[in-house]
């Protein structure tokens, strides 16, 4: 539970993924199942996440990841974390620690089971090598353009490499010689002799190995060749003993050639089986780490953990828990089919989540001046107001009632729209916690916004309207000018102005569907005191404006930076109405 004092830790978040024993059993799940009863792998059940270091996770590999480790957990095995750090040009150290730590802050925990790819890199090469003595892979001279040419295409054939044809013995050196750096890159690759008629394109004499002289994070210099993701892929599962190896959809074209190259090997612990399941797809959100790449260096957001990415990070930096995300993900399941869950079904679960667990606070975004003519100037009533209405247990504040206070500009109007019941010559309200007070009169400015607001208070109106036996339409929040904080808050909205921003539609060019208002910076907003020892993470509801997290990057001692995590329900409706035209 948050509390304003006690800073968010959420690696005490205890390792129970969404999709523990008591969910419903799945396809995936039942598959397990079933394998364990009939006694396959003597009924070991080994799991992995093997994301690639070159980008940073987003939603979408909370999905994969709660999979992996849940079912491993819950069939009392283990699930590996594995780096398929395959691709040196794309990948950093900096991405390797990032998923380390999304990994743990989703609550999961790989214990002794950390690996590379990379570890194989010698194993693989030998494996390799006993493939092309079996005659059923060659070294191929033609350029990337030739292989794709030579391909064909869904509806004709390939054609064979004229290269194909080579001897095991020319094979054999010509690869030897790649590993010895003795030709330069793109010059040559290791393909499998498959089939270049076959149906499916990948089993098209698919590429084992390339040359690519480029500085491995963890190798170094020690290799001018790296294998293909496809060929280590499977292998790396073999060689780490993974009886399910879990992967989505996108993956399911690849499972012919992932059981080709695994009856090339002798397998050291049994056979693997690769399933797939349906990918998270959100809307308003692209789930490309080559897309959110793009985002980044072309400058569309502020780094990967932006709070409009989907990233982990970027989830989590806007003050999304992690329990509420395993949450999310048992309630949309798991299924064979792709498709594609309204964001707002997160947002309504993440709200729900922080309802019960966040404490209220009065913060004022956008303040304006108002003046209680009948409270005497130096007079301040500390007034207890409740943390959290849904949790007895959260207990009370004080906070600061003097002669002027702010609150939103947008809670004056004059004359008033149809059905506007805050402040306007006349009319009566409460502030929360503390009084009814009377608008006398404003001073504007050229333009008719509100400079200051005068009032009247009636001392004897605190309390409820049963109470005081009177009744008002409006509560508006507030802080005292003389003793409220000075913050930043960022109001954030879907970082694409359409709901796919991939569709066709748009040109394909998901970049043009980019919202220019995703980010309002608000500058000069006004927080009451007791946010003056707010913790990087911790979070809360704003009254009436919505529910915030300290900034973990920009906010420090004297410079408070909030982050609105999600809207109240009746704000989003509003924003609905708005965008429609309502």
């Amino acid at each position: 539970m948050d509390r304003p004092d006690v800073p968010n830790d959420d690696r005490q978040v205890p390792a129970a993924p969404a999709g523990g024993v008591e969910a419903a059993v799945d396809f995936l799940r039942a598959i397990v199942t079933s394998d364990v009863a009939a006694g396959k792998n003597d009924g070991r059940v080994v799991t992995r996440f093997p994301p690639e270091p070159n980008g940073h996770l987003h939603i979408g590999h909370s999905k994969a990841i709660s999979i992996d480790f849940g079912i491993a957990a819950e069939f009392g095995g283990r699930c590996n974390l594995r780096f398929d750090d395959t691709n040196p040009e794309r990948e950093e150290i900096e991405y390797v620690e990032g998923i380390m730590g999304d990994v743990r802050w989703l609550g999961c925990d790989w214990g002794e089971s950390l690996f590379y790819a990379s570890d194989y890199f010698e194993q693989l090469y030998r494996w390799a090598e006993a493939i092309i003595r079996k005659g059923k892979a060659y070294i191929c001279d033609l350029t990337a353009d030739e292989v794709r040419e030579y391909r064909g295409t869904l509806t004709e054939p390939g054609r064979e490499s004229p290269y194909r044809g080579r001897s095991v013995e020319e094979n054999l050196e010509l690869f030897r010689g790649m590993r010895a750096g003795e030709y330069p890159d793109g010059a040559r690759t290791l393909r499998a002799k498959i089939d270049m008629a076959a149906p499916n394109l990948n089993l098209r004499d698919p590429v084992m190995y390339r040359i690519r002289r480029a500085t491995h994070h963890r190798t170094g210099d020690a290799w001018c060749i790296y294998p293909s993701y496809d060929w280590a892929h499977g292998q790396s599962d073999a060689i780490e003993g993974v009886t399910h190896s879990l992967c989505s959809l996108e993956f399911e074209d690849h499972r012919p050639l992932y059981d080709w190259f695994l009856d090339q090997i002798e397998l050291p612990h049994g056979r693997p089986r690769q399933i797939e399941f349906a990918r998270l797809n959100l809307t308003y959100t692209v789930m490309s780490k080559r897309k959110l790449r793009a985002l980044v260096e072309e400058g569309h957001v502020g780094g990967w953990d932006d709070p409009r990415m989907p990233t982990l990070s970027g989830l989590r930096r806007r003050g999304y828990p992690p329990e509420a995300i395993r949450l999310f993900l048992e309630r949309i399941g798991v299924a064979k089919r792709n498709s594609t869950v309204d964001i707002r079904l997160l947002d309504d679960t993440v709200r729900e989540y922080l309802n019960s667990r966040t404490s209220r606070v009065m913060a004022v975004l956008k303040p304006v001046r108002l003046v209680i003519d009948n409270l005497p100037e130096g007079e301040v009533e500390w007034i207890e107001v409740a943390n959290n209405p849904e949790d007895p247990a959260a207990g009370l504040r004080n906070v600061p009632f003097t002669r002027v206070l702010y609150v939103e500009r947008d809670d004056y109007r004059d004359p008033p729209p149809k059905g506007y019941f805050r402040l306007y010559p006349g009319n009566e309200v409460r502030l929360r916690g503390a009084y009814l007070v009377r608008c006398t009169h404003a001073t504007s400015d050229s333009e008719g916004n509100p400079i200051e607001i005068h009032c009247t208070y009636d001392p004897a109106s605190k309390g409820t309207a049963a109470e005081i036996g009177r009744k008002v339409k409006a509560t508006l929040h507030w802080v005292s000018a003389e003793h409220s904080l000075e913050g930043e808050v960022r109001l954030y909205d879907h970082l694409f102005t359409v709901s796919d921003p991939e569709d066709e539609g748009h040109g394909g060019d998901f970049r043009s569907c980019v919202n220019p208002a995703s980010l309002e910076a608000l500058t000069g907003c006004r927080l009451e005191p007791s946010l003056s020892g707010a913790a990087p993470g911790a979070r809360y509801q704003f009254e009436r404006m919505g529910y915030f997290c300290v900034d973990s990057r920009d906010s420090r001692p004297g410079r408070l930076v909030f982050n609105r995590t999600v809207t109240l329900r009746d704000t989003w409706a509003k924003i609905e109405k708005a965008r429609q035209g309502k």
